[in-house]
């Protein structure tokens, strides 16, 4: 097997030096695999491969005359090696080393990815328990709906962020192909089973058919995957904005000695990580868009895609890989307001229960619409009048000839509201529930009936 070059950072994985490395990974490994089906000499292989080096900068120099990167790359190895490099790129053409070599890139880089996806994960689910009872106001429209609670919310994110593995994984072996099929993908030169060789010997799969180019909706479906995960990340962030607003203020990014939050009013503490976060997914998908636009190329291959892969297979990795170290860090060291989240939770006045005290109505037998206007006519009195809601309740004649102090403080109590919390944790950490994948069979027997 090629010796595959593990790196620490997202960065130096899209370095030229990185990226010249896998091409002359691939340049060796079609070495040994024609050397293994006798289309060149055994014993130049060894050489080839103690000589084989290059400079990125004497690559550029030559790049300046050739005005072609694969060639300027090929003309300095052969500098280095002599008279063997006549069996470098022995049958290739240049998309059979950049494409292969792409692929190795971006599966080190989905690697990074997924595992910065894992630890976001552990972060999400410790903080989804450590906040399980703690009871805050839903909102819908941006407007108190009923009560949830915070951990709800990072569970939530927590079944998400699996998605986000999940596809990831997918979009990762989706690129992990290479092709050695020449220049319109015929094998005019070099019989599929070099090109089954050196995949293998690379830990890659050979494309079963392909143009000049591997084809590009495994790119579009990569950089789609990315975009996706900086979406998330983005949902996580702006909610944490909104949490901070000072209105709001039940939860807040970690402000840390000496920070400053704004150069004219000392007393601001801005969520700038938050904002970051948003702002850099908006780049992200617009990277997306340029991946998708990659997969329309003029017959077998043009190289409007190249320019462009130059920029966003990069710059849509690194930028992900980033966002995902600052929401991790985000999320850890959050701030949070219990508090204030049951103050906010109380701000309408028990209002937020007018839902339960109306399945109570119904319960005891009063028709829905019925209900609905005893119910809404003390809510919305409530409101205007900033009265106690449950007090106004407990004085219309219509609601006590239904419902017993008892069963009004059960309609009010956080407790009734919040009784499935448990089963939810349940259903996304304890395993898949009983009805998950039910769809599909619940389909085959519609379809026997």
């Amino acid at each position: 097997m090629i010796k595959r070059y593990t790196l620490p950072e997202m960065g130096a994985i899209w370095t030229e030096e990185n990226k010249f490395r896998k091409w002359l990974d691939v340049e060796i490994a079609a070495c040994q695999a024609n050397a293994e089906a006798g289309n060149i000499p055994a014993d130049v292989v060894e050489t080839i491969r103690q000589k084989a080096a290059f400079s990125v900068e004497r690559i550029h120099e030559l790049e300046k005359t050739l005005d072609h990167d694969v060639i300027a790359f090929t003309t300095n190895l052969a500098e280095n090696i002599g008279p063997e490099a006549r069996w470098v790129h022995y049958g290739l053409t240049s998309s059979d080393v950049v494409d292969t070599a792409n692929a190795l890139l971006l599966v080190e880089a989905g690697d990074l990815i997924i595992a910065k996806l894992q630890t976001l994960s552990d972060t999400l689910k410790r903080r989804a328990y450590e906040f399980k009872d703690t009871p805050m106001i839903g909102r819908t429209h941006g407007i108190h709906a009923e009560p949830t609670t915070l951990g709800l919310t990072f569970a939530l994110w927590f079944e998400e962020n699996r998605r986000n593995i999940d596809r990831m994984t997918r979009a990762r072996a989706g690129v992990s192909y290479g092709k050695l099929s020449g220049a319109v993908g015929a094998f005019g030169h070099l019989d599929p089973e070099i090109e089954e060789r050196v995949c293998f010997l690379l830990g890659l799969r050979p494309a079963s058919v392909s143009t000049q180019v591997i084809q590009r909706d495994r790119y579009a479906e990569f950089v789609c995957a990315l975009a996706i995960i900086a979406s998330s990340l983005e949902k996580m962030a702006l909610q944490v904005r909104h949490w901070q607003r000072t209105e709001v203020r039940e939860a807040h990014e970690y402000f840390k000695p000496g920070q400053k939050g704004s150069s004219a009013m000392p007393h601001k503490r801005n969520p700038i990580l938050s904002e970051r976060i948003c702002g850099m997914a908006r780049v992200v998908r617009g990277y997306a868009v340029a991946a998708l636009e990659n997969n329309a190329l003029w017959h077998e291959r043009d190289i409007s895609h190249s320019s462009a892969e130059r920029v966003i297979l990069p710059d849509a990795s690194i930028a992900v890989d980033y966002m995902l170290a600052k929401t991790n860090s985000l999320l850890d060291t959050l701030v949070v307001k219990p508090e204030r989240m049951l103050e906010n939770l109380n701000a309408t006045r028990g209002l937020v229960f007018s839902g339960q005290l109306l399945l109570e109505l119904a319960a005891a037998g009063v028709q829905r619409e019925e209900a609905y206007y005893w119910v809404q006519r003390n809510a919305l009195k409530s409101w205007d009048e900033g009265l106690d809601f449950r007090e106004l309740v407990k004085q219309d004649a219509d609601i006590k000839s239904r419902l017993s102090d008892e069963q009004i403080e059960k309609a009010f109590d956080v407790r009734t509201q919040l009784k499935n919390v448990d089963r939810i944790f349940d259903r996304v950490f304890g395993g898949m529930n009983k009805y998950s994948g039910a769809l599909p069979l619940q389909a085959e027997e519609r379809a026997r009936k």
